[in-house]
């Protein structure tokens, strides 16, 4: 096979995390009085990691001082409720499997803070994965589009960056694996559309969990 490790994207391509996401917002805003966003907004505003999803759920006008009072609230909330409802998408778990049994190496890298995703990573792909990273700036591994959290995983798997597929939902993650000197799939499931995707310079998009371990072992 061409690549001896798989690198996954995790909000939107191996969890689907909206609803949690979309009622922390809420649970934020309610608290200081802004109006409440719904589950699509949340759902176009997620990828760039938590104060980018707080800037862009805020009024316009808010003080930036007042961003960073609710982005304190909303990290230890978030990560407290960050498994209410989320689960793995359909078939995901089964292609870790496959995957291992391949011989493929697994992580996770996130925007969503390090510790939630190891932490969500442990409760829903116990045995499956090597690693997983998330954003750490406190140790120098910043949040996507910077390629950190790619390249601190591919280097804890010991694979060379071209041996790596990245497998993401977002423009966000087309733009991080080309940073990272991986090739990227999107996967049309999660985030965003199609056409979103492409309009970052996506190419390879993937229906369903089975086309994608079709794409993995065929190359």
């Amino acid at each position: 096979m061409k690549y001896k490790a798989i690198l996954f994207d995790m909000d939107g391509t191996v969890l689907d995390t909206l609803r949690d996401l979309n009622a922390a917002v809420n649970c934020c805003m309610e608290h200081f009085g802004c109006p409440l966003q719904t589950i699509d907004e949340t759902r176009r505003r997620v990828g760039n990691g938590s104060r980018r999803l707080i800037e862009l759920s805020v009024p316009d006008g808010t003080s930036e001082e007042k961003i960073g009072e609710m982005l304190a609230w909303y990290l230890p909330y978030y990560n407290d409720h960050a498994n209410d409802t989320t689960a793995p998408y359909p078939g995901i778990p089964a292609l870790m499997e496959r995957l291992r049994d391949k011989g493929c190496a697994l992580a996770i890298v996130s925007n969503k803070p390090d510790r939630t995703v190891k932490e969500l990573a442990a409760i829903h792909f116990p045995g499956l994965l090597e690693t997983a990273v998330g954003e750490n700036e406190a140790a120098g591994i910043r949040r996507k589009p910077w390629p950190d959290t790619l390249l601190a995983a591919a280097k804890e798997l010991g694979v060379p960056t071209e041996k790596c597929l990245y497998v993401g939902d977002s423009e966000v993650d087309v733009l991080t694996a080309a940073r990272a000197g991986m090739d990227c799939a999107s996967v049309l499931w999660g985030f965003r559309s199609r056409e979103e995707i492409a309009a970052a310079g996506g190419t390879l998009f993937i229906n369903d969990p089975g086309e994608l371990l079709d794409y993995i072992v065929t190359e």
